[in-house]
């Protein structure tokens, strides 16, 4: 049994050693605060340091504060029945019996004066202007100087919040703007010591919750100074820029610098956002830095069939927007991902009690894989029907071995065998194979992950002779040793991903020189910039923005003639080539590979009136227009990569689940999700820290043999390399603020419904919230009734009860005209005040 107490002559009930202001909290009794913060607790008795540095100088703690540290905000003020004075709720105990109130004149009136301490040296015209909700600030009808205004948080700010919960004093001294330093310069975050109110919960999330100590606080003739501890720049005190501070800020001190607009995980956690997979990144950053590298893969392959694989060739767009980019580079986020799993044991995988359903998948690429992974987990009977004599799709014949090595493709694909799918490999279906239809009368569910197997294939003069070979053919005749060297030139079309792969094959195979030719300027060839690079550092030759006009030769390539391209794409981002016919190169070679892209082999579904379009099959999600059967991987979406495929084929494998009669539920984690410490410790030059690339071959010793290019991180690599993460996670652990009740309600039925038929003053506010009638009456349900039933510019409403209602009318009134110098004109309903508008 818990303590029970009486607050504002309700029974509360409450665990030992809570205090008073969380015990009211849990009775949904709100008690004004600023110092404090659910994740922190109570400010008071917070201890000063020796110095902090901001531009506006040094400050040493000259022992002016009080003799027990930091005093708080004071406005949680509560008065307990039987004790003399006025007590902070956020540090004082309930105790059995006890009787509290919170909201008596005294104790309203000790907190106005506590608030008007704080508000001095903080903007606050704002705060008194009747018209601050749904202000833009960009313009002040009261000429309040810009620099006197409230921040760019004003109508969702808790201090502004918190003000109108405990009224601001009318003889409250103006504003006098000190202009202390603002910082706009530094990463992630802005500053703005004009706005600080000394709450220190910034100090303590950095000190307490994070264990970091790059803020502090010092006494400063009796007033705390808050400033970063070693230096006037947080990067030079050591910050890991993992957000707390702002996070936790009341005011717009400290504010999140250019964050997009989305979700606010999304926005928070880009590298999450942006994995196709949606993989917990900052999770296994953590425990890799923490040597816990079996949990750290366990937590890739929860999303990840085969983490290995990824690992070496996902092309990462979690990279692409990883926050520590914004303080030097990304986060080696593929590497340490490859790291884990070859460094620990794979997690122990088991399906789920059979379900008695079959499904079939078309296709053994990434795709498939996928969709036969979670299927076989959540237990049903999968079949997967591959055309090839191994599985594996492209990672098995389009990927070259010094990316992806295949004994490393084996091992990872062991794990089908444990979970009890049935791989028909060296069969075909479509064409003179198997018939879709026949798949789905014999299966309750067929996926198609067929991929993007073919080249595509472009009319060029001298296509027909010897020697010209196409990209994805010739990768899989070397994957499958049907050539094994090459001699004399080459010269490859293409600036993508399949084109560098066939270039640097080349140079492995013996070739004599190796050329790249594509239509794109350097800046726009669709590989990636890395491949681009160690193509170039391995020979190849680049000649951006030319493409093919004929392949020159009798019988065998003896040269190509290329033509200028202009540009490659139209207004819309369309691709429409222009070319300059004027311009032309003649390169002699010996060999022609043509790798400008690749296509969808769709013989599969020939027969089973599945919709297609552009060379696609056509999807909804993943579900095609013949019921029970879906299809993903890039036989839907076109070329794309590896973890996109691997991404369609989960997607698929909860909507067959759902199909079949499951939950959607595919994701089995390998390990019990616990709560990350939130405490990550102060690194020596954080911000600093350089990101540490994969070590890789030399040139000459790659060049000579298929052996993978990259070679991983050791383990103290990939520890240090994983210290550098923000942990921007973190901050979504630490709990939300609980600000005052809202004082405007929405104007609807409902609400209107609880509004006690007594005298007082309504006052109604438009879309923008901003007030257009002050309304004294008899009845204020009456009066808000009727507006419900007109066509009113309001859309929110507040009341204030008050038998002396034609009074307090008028004081309403007088706030309003304080701030507009005019009366309004009536139109009969009260006191109308569009016309100021």
């Amino acid at each position: 049994m818990g303590v029970r107490l009486t607050i504002n002559g309700d029974a509360v009930e409450a665990e030992d050693g809570t205090t008073i202001l969380e015990a009211a909290g849990s009775a949904e009794t709100y008690i004004p605060r600023l110092c404090y913060h659910p994740s922190l607790g109570s400010s008071h008795g917070q201890e000063p340091v020796e110095a902090v540095y901001r531009e506006d100088g040094e400050f040493r703690n000259d022992g002016s504060g009080p003799d027990d540290g930091y005093e708080g905000c004071r406005l949680c003020l509560v008065e307990i029945q039987g004790r003399d004075g006025l007590f902070t709720a956020c540090d004082t105990a309930i105790e059995d019996g006890m009787i509290v109130e919170t909201e008596t004149e005294r104790i309203k009136a000790e907190r106005m004066t506590n608030l008007a301490g704080i508000l001095k040296d903080h903007p606050h015209a704002c705060l008194r202007c009747a018209q601050q909700e749904g202000c833009s600030r960009t313009q002040c009808s009261t000429n309040v100087p810009e620099d006197e205004r409230c921040c760019p948080l004003l109508g969702h700010c808790e201090l502004q919040k918190v003000s109108n919960y405990v009224g601001v004093r009318e003889d409250l001294t103006k504003y006098v703007f000190a202009d202390l330093p603002r910082h706009d310069d530094e990463p992630l975050f802005t500053r703005d010591y004009n706005l600080c109110i000394s709450c220190l919960r910034c100090v303590r999330a950095c000190r307490d919750l994070r264990g970091v100590d790059a803020l502090g606080y010092v006494f400063q003739d009796g007033k705390a100074v808050v400033g970063p501890t070693m230096n006037l720049s947080y990067s030079e005190s050591d910050c890991r820029f993992c957000g707390a501070c702002a996070e936790v800020c009341p005011t717009g001190t400290i504010m999140d610098k250019d964050l997009p607009k989305g979700e606010r995980e999304d926005v928070l956690l880009p590298c999450v956002a942006n994995c196709p997979a949606g993989v917990d990144i900052p999770r296994y950053m953590d425990l890799i830095s923490n040597g816990e590298f079996s949990t750290a893969n366990a937590v890739v392959a929860e999303r990840i069939p085969f983490p290995g694989v990824l690992g070496r060739i996902c092309f990462h767009p979690c990279e692409d927007e990883c926050r520590r980019s914004e303080l030097n580079a990304p986060m080696g986020i593929c590497g340490l991902k490859w790291f884990a799993s070859d460094n620990a044991d794979a997690p122990s995988v088991s399906a789920k009690p059979s379900t008695g359903k079959t499904v079939a998948v078309i296709g053994s690429g990434p795709a498939g894989l996928s969709a036969a992974y979670y299927l076989a987990g959540s237990g049903h009977a999968v079949t997967v029907f591959e055309a090839e004599e191994k599985p594996g799709g492209m990672l098995r014949y389009a990927i070259p071995d010094y990316r992806l090595p295949p004994d490393l493709l084996d091992s990872e694909l062991s794990v089908f065998e444990r979970l009890g799918v049935t791989l028909k490999t060296g069969t075909r279906v479509g064409g003179d194979g198997l018939k879709i239809g026949d798949i789905q009368n014999d299966f309750d569910a067929v996926f198609v992950g067929t991929g993007a197997c073919l080249s595509k294939r472009i009319p060029v003069e001298g296509a027909e002779l010897e020697n010209v070979l196409w990209g994805l053919d010739f990768l899989k005749d070397v994957k499958t040793g049907a050539i094994d060297s090459l001699a004399g030139r080459v010269l490859v079309i293409g600036g993508g991903n399949v084109a560098i792969d066939v270039a640097r094959s080349a140079i492995r195979l013996g070739a004599e020189e190796v050329q790249l030719a594509c239509l794109e300027a350097r800046d726009e060839m669709p590989a990636h910039g890395w491949e681009i690079e160690e193509a170039g550092e391995e020979g190849v030759v680049m000649h951006p923005s030319w493409g093919p006009r004929r392949i020159l030769g009798d019988v065998g390539v003896m040269g190509i003639e290329l033509v200028k391209c202009t540009s490659v794409f139209d207004m819309d981002g369309c691709f429409a080539p222009e070319f300059d016919g004027s311009e032309t190169m003649t390169i002699e070679t010996d060999m022609v590979i043509m790798a400008i892209g690749q296509t969808a082999d769709l013989t599969c579904i020939e027969d089973a009136g599945i919709e297609t379009s552009a060379g696609t099959v056509c999807v909804e999600g993943c579900e095609t227009g013949d019921k029970g059967t879906f299809a993903g991987g890039e036989v839907s979406r076109g070329p794309s990569s590896v973890v996109e495929a691997v991404a369609d084929g989960a997607m698929a494998a909860a909507a067959i689940d759902i199909h079949l009669g499951g939950d959607g539920d595919i994701y089995s984690p390998f390990m019990v999700p616990g709560e990350p410490d939130p405490n990550v410790g102060h690194v020596e030059g954080f911000a600093a820290m350089e990101r540490i690339d994969i070590p890789k071959r030399d040139i000459d010793e790659r060049k000579a043999c298929f052996d993978q290019v990259e070679m991983g991180y050791s383990e103290d690599q990939a520890r240090a390399e994983a210290v550098r993460c923000l942990r921007c996670d973190l901050r979504l652990l630490i709990e939300p603020v609980t600000l005052p009740p809202d004082m405007w309600m929405e104007l609807n039925e409902e609400n209107v419904a609880e509004v006690p038929a007594i005298e007082g003053v309504v006052q109604l506010l438009n879309e923008e919230k901003m007030i257009i009638v002050i309304q004294g009456t008899q009845d204020m349900h009456a009066e808000l009734e009727a507006k419900l039933g007109t066509e009113t510019k309001a859309r929110y409403f507040g009341i204030d009860a008050d038998p002396m209602y034609s009074k307090r009318e008028n004081e309403l009134m007088q706030m309003f005209l304080q701030q507009f110098g005019k009366m309004p004109e009536g139109d009969g309903e009260g006191d109308d005040l569009d016309d100021l508008f």
